[in-house]
């Protein structure tokens, strides 16, 4: 084989290795989906749903509201009308939107209509957004069965998808984080100040309160 045929062997065996990682990342595109919650604090939806498998990511952020690009301290007014909300990326192969919902409800207090646990006012309501018929008719459905279970109304509204902003870095990953933060705890990484106050807050305790057994997520945090 001469150099130039080896050169052609070569750029030819570049390219079709180009085409299958191109054609596998577009199966994965296609295989994942999307499902927008909120349930208080962001930091403990995100916390929760980026442990289950299927889950590529979980990006805490603002949606329902009117001002466009909202800040953190915009929507902490309740004026916005923006919710604290996660954006849940999963593989619809391996975990449902059904599976995902019936987590969610069991991972808030859905009996409550002014925030959660320690968490107060319009931006930590609780809701399920949805883009089409089809996903409204699977959120309704896995509510009633939740509202069965628990023997009590569940108030967590089935609402229309609207624009949704991605928080600030900061609040990104934020039960992850090392860096130093002051804490009315004194001075503690970020990772511990987050569990410190999630254990404050009350959010787990109300959990097994409200769902015993069936809250999926409580065990993770020692408590």
């Amino acid at each position: 084989m001469g150099r130039l045929d080896t050169l052609k062997h070569f750029t030819l065996a570049a390219l079709i290795i180009v085409g299958v990682l191109a054609k596998g990342s577009a199966l994965r595109a296609q295989t994942q989906d999307t499902l927008i919650v909120a349930g208080g604090c962001f930091w403990c939806v995100e916390s929760d749903f980026e442990s289950v498998r299927g889950v590529s990511e979980a990006i805490s952020g603002y949606t329902g509201g009117t001002t466009e690009n909202p800040t953190y301290k915009q929507i902490g007014s309740g004026r916005t009308g923006h919710y604290e909300a996660v954006k849940i990326l999963f593989d619809p192969s391996i975990v449902s939107r059904e599976s995902l919902l019936d987590l969610f409800f069991r991972s808030i207090d859905p009996t409550d209509a002014g925030g959660q646990f320690c968490d107060r006012g319009a931006p930590y309501r609780t809701a399920v957004f949805v883009s089409n018929t089809d996903e409204k008719a699977i959120a309704q459905a896995v509510k009633a069965e939740a509202e069965a279970e628990l023997g009590q109304q569940i108030v967590t509204p089935i609402l229309e998808a609207s624009p949704f902003y991605e928080a600030e870095a900061y609040h990104q990953d934020y039960y992850k984080g090392e860096g130093l933060v002051l804490t009315r705890f004194g001075p503690l990484r970020q990772s511990k100040a987050y569990v410190r106050y999630r254990k404050a807050c009350g959010r787990d305790a109300r959990i097994a309160e409200l769902w015993g057994r069936d809250a999926p997520f409580i065990g993770s945090y020692g408590f």
